[in-house]
């Protein structure tokens, strides 16, 4: 499916009926990246899966390029949908907009969910990084970059077992353009500390981490406790969930709602 948001492509994928979710996916993924997960969910509820700007089959919206500009993008995004609450669950980059979207639209929430995220900002190795990385996309181009990235996503040690997987998420990534792979990477350097937002929210969150994530350990995942927190540590697994283990993701998903 395809609607216009600020005048540009946005494309999404729209499954089941009930109480809607909405999955936002993480850096350099797409609504593809929640296919194995979509249509169980899509029994109990009306799930809702976009690509973000540059990413996927969405057009790039060059003034995107803040997390507080996607978090508006979405609440944007949900007003075309004519949506008014939503339950959103963020994996990575899509955790990031996901609490900017609680900070700035906590109204057009039931609640929310990080999946392989954090509230901590980037630290200063990792804002090097991300200059790196955008470096690297103009010099090597996306498939060097995304064939560099994608196998730090999974478990190092079930690599050979998620080759199919691992695959599949490289030809996701290869569509990112240069342009939304740069906003993003921008965007990620640029954030804030949002570990207030978990702690003092008065939503229900669900905080859900994987054992053996390179990128987002459990510990930046897990920074706050309190009745209306749940916290999941998913075995076994690294920073793709819906990939690695989808049943204990979907289980996760429905037992929050």
């Amino acid at each position: 499916m395809n609607i216009q948001v600020n005048q540009a492509d946005v494309a999404y994928k729209e499954e089941g009926n009930g109480e809607p979710i909405l999955l936002i996916h993480g850096f350099c993924g797409s609504s593809d990246y929640w296919s194995g997960v979509i249509q169980e969910l899509a029994q109990t509820y009306r799930v809702i899966a976009l690509d973000l700007p540059g990413h996927g089959d969405s057009a790039v919206q060059e003034d995107v390029n803040e997390i507080e500009h996607y978090a508006t993008f979405i609440k944007d995004f949900l007003d075309e949908l004519k949506i008014d609450q939503v339950t959103m669950f963020g994996h990575s980059l899509g955790g990031y907009i996901t609490l900017a979207f609680a900070e700035k639209y906590s109204n057009r929430l039931k609640g929310f969910s990080l999946i392989h995220s954090t509230g901590f900002p980037d630290s200063e190795e990792a804002k090097k990084g991300r200059e790196i990385s955008a470096n690297n996309i103009d010099t090597e181009g996306m498939e060097a970059f995304i064939e560099g990235l994608v196998p730090k996503l999974f478990s190092s040690n079930h690599l050979e077992s998620h080759s199919k997987e691992i695959t599949e998420v490289k030809k996701i990534g290869f569509s990112t353009s240069l342009a939304g792979a740069k906003n993003a990477l921008i965007a990620m350097k640029n954030r804030t500390d949002r570990r207030e937002i978990i702690e003092i929210t008065d939503l229900p969150v669900l905080l859900i981490a994987g054992e053996e994530d390179q990128l987002i350990p459990p510990d930046k995942v897990f920074t706050a406790n309190g009745k209306h927190l749940k916290q999941v540590l998913i075995n076994d697994v690294g920073h793709m969930s819906m990939y690695e283990a989808p049943k204990e993701l979907i289980r996760a998903i429905i037992d929050f709602k």
